[in-house]
């Protein structure tokens, strides 16, 4: 009788043992998050990339009770970035970014150091957004087609103006010059600044970046938007056409900014993120602040944002290969 209850007190006692290990983990997923959250971004501060991860980090400050911190670690193909947040334990409090220029570092770089599809958790889709054709307010060019005819005209003539090689801007014109059979003369800038002075003297014709970085441009009636370069107008932009439109057929570069984990991340902390992030990116105020910056506020599942992922890395491994763009 005394063997008997005393083995049924050492089961019970191990039950209820088993039960607070297996209970302990699942507990510290349902208060996710338990202390201030760190978002590393691969950008300095005041890009587009900054500027859309601090306005929907103060809305995720205010929705899960515990502060989310943007931490800026810009570095080529985002390296710094990807190597701090997969030094960090994978629960939850240390995120990172990843954007379509994620996609384009992975066919380019010879030896990049991390696999975005293998080292990290998707989580959501922030917002997406295109890129503009502009060009000086006072140029010849009306319209995208005057400027695609005078490439044709004069192949080599036309200067255009982007950041560093190998950034989406720059290999947006390399699929421009591809896919409408024109030549022209690549001229790289250190920053959008730079780019923009070199416009606004004439020394260049046409400039590709994002509307947030041209937005004070834009505003100050300095430059000019030709075309954009996603598959429909933008809502932003409703009267600015698309590069399609002007009949190249089938153009369009879409980016976009997302937040990501590292792998191991428990799934109950990405999916809380996920359905946070959904709620936030469909308030009206969101939407407005961004779209104010040329951005579209969008959440997505994590496997869509994988499927995204995937594409772009295939879409761009093509574009710098067919271009023989060397790998850095």
């Amino acid at each position: 009788m005394f063997a008997t209850t005393t083995r049924r007190s050492m089961l019970l006692g191990l039950a209820m043992a088993a039960g607070l290990t297996l209970s302990g983990p699942a507990s510290a997923q349902a208060d996710y998050p338990t202390r201030p959250v760190k978002i590393i971004v691969p950008f300095g501060a005041g890009g587009v990339a900054d500027v859309t991860i601090r306005i929907v980090a103060e809305k995720l400050s205010e929705k899960m009770g515990q502060r989310f911190i943007v931490e800026n670690m810009p570095g080529a193909g985002g390296i710094t970035a990807a190597r701090s947040a997969l030094s960090s334990a994978p629960d939850g409090h240390t995120l990172t970014m990843l954007t379509n220029g994620t996609a384009v570092s992975v066919p380019l770089f010879a030896n990049l150091p991390f696999d975005p599809l293998k080292d990290f958790v998707p989580i959501s889709t922030l917002g997406t957004f295109d890129f503009l054709f502009v060009v000086n307010a006072n140029s010849e060019y009306k319209s995208f087609k005057d400027l695609l005819q005078a490439a044709k005209d004069k192949p080599g003539d036309l200067n255009v103006a982007t950041i560093a090689v190998g950034s989406t801007q720059h290999l947006t014109s390399v699929l421009f010059k591809g896919e409408a059979g024109v030549d022209f003369r690549h001229v790289p800038f250190r920053n959008t600044p730079d780019a923009l002075v070199s416009l606004i003297r004439n020394d260049t014709h046409l400039l590709i970046d994002s509307q947030a970085a041209l937005k004070s441009a834009l505003e100050g009636q300095q430059v000019r938007a030709l075309a954009t370069s996603g598959p429909r107008r933008s809502p932003a932009l409703p009267d600015v056409p698309t590069v399609q439109e002007a009949g190249i057929s089938g153009f369009d570069v879409t980016s976009w900014n997302a937040l990501f984990a590292p792998k191991g991340t428990p799934e109950p902390i990405v999916q809380k993120l996920n359905a946070a992030l959904k709620e936030i990116l469909a308030m009206p105020e969101i939407k407005a602040r961004l779209l104010d910056l040329g951005i579209e506020a969008r959440s997505e599942t994590p496997a869509e944002l994988t499927e995204r992922l995937q594409s772009d890395i295939e879409k761009w491994r093509a574009v710098i290969e067919k271009a023989g763009i060397p790998k850095q």
